[in-house]
Parts: C-alpha cells; sequence; structure tokens
C-alpha cells in the first residue's frame, strides 16, 4: 500500500506511531554487480553463479548492505526527510533476518517509536523501527534508524 505524503515533515510534525510505507523497487543483476564493483564486495555468494549453488541459499544473493542501502533510498523517495533531515545518526539492532534474491521486490515499513527534541540543534531525534519485506511478505531485514531531522522554522511555526 503507497500513501501520499506531504514532502519534508520537520520535527515536530513526526508522532509517536506513525506509520509509513515506500514503495517497492526489484533489486536486480545489474544492483548486485554495480554494488560489488562499487564496494569492493566480491564475495563468492553474490558474484558466482556455481558456488552460490553449492550454499544453503542454491543461488546469488544481493549483498546484506546493497539492501540496507535500498531501504533507505525507498524511505527517502516518501519524501517525508525532504529538505528536513539534518543527519542519519544511527542503525541499531539491525537484523539480516532473509536473504535478498536477485529478483526480489523489496519495500520498507517505518513506524515512529521515538521523538526527542533537541533545541541546540535546531531539531530533534526521531527513532523509526524499519522492516524491509519482500514480494512474499517475509521480513527480510529489520532494525531501527535514528535520524535527526530540522525544526519547523520560526515564520512558518
Amino acid at each position: 500500500m503507497t500513501q501520499l505524503i506531504r514532502r519534508g515533515f520537520y520535527f515536530e510534525e513526526f508522532q509517536l506511531g506513525q506509520r509509513i510505507h515506500t514503495v517497492g523497487r526489484t533489486v536486480t543483476e545489474s544492483d548486485v554487480v554495480t554494488f560489488a564493483g562499487l564496494s569492493g564486495d566480491y564475495n563468492q555468494i553474490h558474484t558466482d553463479a556455481e558456488f552460490s549453488r553449492g550454499t544453503p541459499f542454491g543461488e546469488r544473493i544481493a549483498h546484506g548492505l546493497l539492501g540496507l542501502s535500498i531501504a533507505s533510498g525507498l524511505a527517502m523517495r516518501t519524501g517525508v526527510l525532504e529538505g528536513t533531515v539534518l543527519a542519519f545518526r544511527e542503525i541499531t539492532e539491525w537484523k539480516f533476518v532473509k536473504p535478498v534474491l536477485i529478483g526480489d521486490t523489496i519495500h520498507v515499513e517505518l513506524e515512529v517509536v521515538e521523538t526527542k527534541a533537541m533545541p541546540r540543534i535546531g531539531g530533534g531525534i526521531v527513532g523509526i523501527a524499519v522492516e524491509v519485506i519482500n514480494q512474499r511478505a517475509e521480513v527480510v531485514m529489520r532494525g531501527r534508524w535514528t535520524v535527526l531531522v530540522r525544526s519547523r522554522p520560526a515564520e512558518e511555526a
């Protein structure tokens, strides 16, 4: 389910329990090859089809960090943090639950679980519980992101 959301939420607009669902994105062969080149991670589980047939997965899998990167991009595509995010501060409790296979379509479900004002930085902390879900409705990754978000400017308050 995709919901339309106004772009650029300020810190004061985030509410505990607020949920945001992203669009989906299919992980491609090109994504895996490009990420291997960018990261330097040419592990055979990602790049060697013959080797991968002998693994518990039976085929090549996407890099876990590629899946995390795609999830971050999908979250940004919602527009919620567009122009208001000050910094991506922390990733905690991150688990790679299941492999992301080439050809899987993933989307992200976000839930606001913490807000803490930080006036000295002109905003606050927003804690977000994150689940990355494939087309089979399986959670493939989960954890928590902490972002610093700008407060609403005084002239807009």
